[in-house]
Parts: structure tokens; C-alpha cells; sequence
């Protein structure tokens, strides 16, 4: 008699040890492991989010044969809580830049989810010669158009924020909540570790703070649609057939903005696919990297 096994996805393994670099005035709090061509995660902007947490458990397949950095956001992780003021994005990638330049990353491959996708398009338009190629998740950069979001999807995430944050605070079984409603197509799939990683970052004093703040600490939004057509890179979206804030008619409307866009939809996750099915993102996404770095 056999006996039903629960499926669940992995974990992120052991995390590298912590390293800091001062990049433009703001320090960065980032993890790196493996040799090969640099290639930079950039991780969304959830309650608790942090390079490893969205990451960690696609990183040590990636690691066989690249060079992984992958940063806390500012405002995020142990990265530096500054207050940003004027548009964000433009913010966002230039002191990423100023990272790249501390690390000696020349040129990059950069590989994200959601709010890192949006930083890494900025950055790709403003700096063309630091990008490589781009693979880009779940990301909202156009606000605009016939396929822009709709009010309640564009504003869901920040919405689910004030939620989290709000009434009792942040608790476990929130955090629980919010990743299987917005985050994970099937709920079964969600490590514990991941679930306690999340929401004890959440619980970090400057996180909170910046939450409960009601003047803008995050910058000025941006819309990107006169960006993305100097966006040069080739460029992967990689998208969630069952992505909880936007169909994939969306990111091909963006890959047609970009200059060399190409849209891969997966089956079966919603908008971390990078954690639910890892092996599979890592399949599609290193075929990509390959055909880029030999056309």
C-alpha cells in the first residue's frame, strides 16, 4: 500500500553570509554566491520581501555557473530604510547602479519579481550599456492603455500592505493569507520556512514604520510607457498563467513595447514562480540567458 505524499515546493537553502557595500550615499545589505557572468536578482515589494526570501530557492541553480548577487531593495530586508523623494523608479535604478559600480558588476543579467522587474525596466531604459539581458515577473510598469490595469488590481498590492499593517498588526496567519491569495497559486505548496521568513521580516521596526507613514517615504510613482521603448536588452516576462493581479495579456502588451520583448506563461503558479515551481523557472529562464549570450 502506497501512501499519499504531500507536494510542497522547496525552501531556500542555506543563505550565504551577509555583505554590506555604501553605493551613492545608501547602504545595501546583499548575498552573493557562485562565478560565471554577473546576473543581479532584484525581489518584489510584499511585507517582508527580501532578495533571499523571493530568491532563495532558485539561487543554488543559478549558482552552478553564474555570479548571483542578490540585494535587499532599499527600504527592504537589511538594506538601508532611507525616505525617497521624486519619481521612485528613477531612484531605484540609479542607486542600483551605484551598487553595480561598488561591486564591479560592469554589465549584468538582471533577473526579478514585481517591484524589481519595474526598477530593472527603469534601469535598463536610463543605463543601456550596465544591462545584459532582462527576465521580468509580475511586474506593473504601464498604468496606462487598453490592457493597463484595472484601479482595484493596480492598487491591490498596496492595498494588501495597508491590510497587513493595519487593525492588529502583522501577524503569522495574515502573512499566510496574503501569499496564497496574491502571491501563490496553490497554497499546500508554501514552505513554512518561507512563511516565518516573510513574516518575521515584516515585523522589522523600520518596515513598520515606513508602513504607518502617511507622506510618501516610498517616492513618486512613475508610469514607464515612455520608457520601455528605449529599453534595448532582450528581455524575457515571465508570467504566471494564474497571476493574482494581471492576466498575461498584460506582459504582452509589454513585450511588445520593449524592443526585443519575448513572454513565456507557466502553468499552475501565480506571482512568485521563481518559488513554486524553481526548477521549471530555472529551465526556461537559464535557455533564455544561453540564447543571449550565444544568438
Amino acid at each position: 500500500m502506497t501512501t499519499a505524499t504531500k507536494l510542497t515546493s522547496p525552501a531556500a537553502g542555506p543563505r550565504p553570509d551577509s555583505r554590506y557595500a555604501d553605493a551613492d550615499g545608501v547602504k545595501f545589505h546583499y548575498l552573493e554566491v557562485g562565478t560565471g557572468p554577473d546576473t543581479l536578482f532584484l525581489h518584489g515589494g510584499g511585507p517582508g520581501c527580501t532578495g533571499w526570501s523571493d530568491f532563495g530557492p532558485v539561487i543554488p541553480l543559478f549558482a552552478a555557473d553564474r555570479r548571483c548577487v542578490i540585494p535587499d531593495l532599499l527600504q527592504y530586508g537589511l538594506s538601508e530604510k532611507c525616505r525617497i523623494t521624486g519619481p521612485m523608479w528613477d531612484f531605484h535604478a540609479a542607486k542600483m547602479v551605484a551598487l553595480m559600480d561598488e561591486l564591479g558588476m560592469e554589465q549584468a543579467d538582471i533577473v526579478c519579481n514585481s517591484w524589481g522587474g519595474t526598477i530593472a525596466l527603469c534601469l535598463a531604459a536610463t543605463y543601456p550599456d550596465r544591462v545584459r539581458s532582462l527576465v521580468i515577473t509580475g511586474s506593473m510598469p504601464v498604468f496606462y492603455g487598453p490592457l493597463a490595469p484595472l484601479p482595484e488590481n493596480g492598487h491591490r498590492g498596496r492595498n494588501a500592505r495597508d491590510v497587513y499593517y493595519g487593525g492588529e498588526g502583522p501577524t503569522r496567519e495574515k502573512m499566510r493569507s496574503l501569499i496564497t491569495r496574491l502571491e501563490w497559486y496553490d497554497a499546500d505548496r508554501l514552505p513554512e520556512e518561507t512563511l516565518e521568513m516573510r513574516w518575521q521580516q515584516s515585523l522589522d521596526p523600520g518596515e513598520r514604520e515606513l508602513a504607518a507613514m502617511s507622506d510618501s517615504p516610498r517616492g513618486d510613482w512613475q508610469d514607464l510607457t515612455a520608457e520601455l521603448g528605449r529599453v534595448e536588452a532582450p528581455t524575457l516576462f515571465m508570467w504566471g498563467r494564474e497571476d493574482a493581479f494581471l492576466t498575461p495579456d498584460y506582459p504582452m502588451m509589454l513585450a511588445r513595447m520593449v524592443q526585443r520583448g519575448n513572454l513565456h506563461v507557466m502553468d499552475h503558479v501565480s506571482h512568485h514562480l521563481q518559488e513554486e515551481r524553481p526548477g521549471a523557472y530555472h529551465a526556461v529562464v537559464d535557455g533564455f540567458l544561453r540564447a543571449v549570450d550565444h544568438p
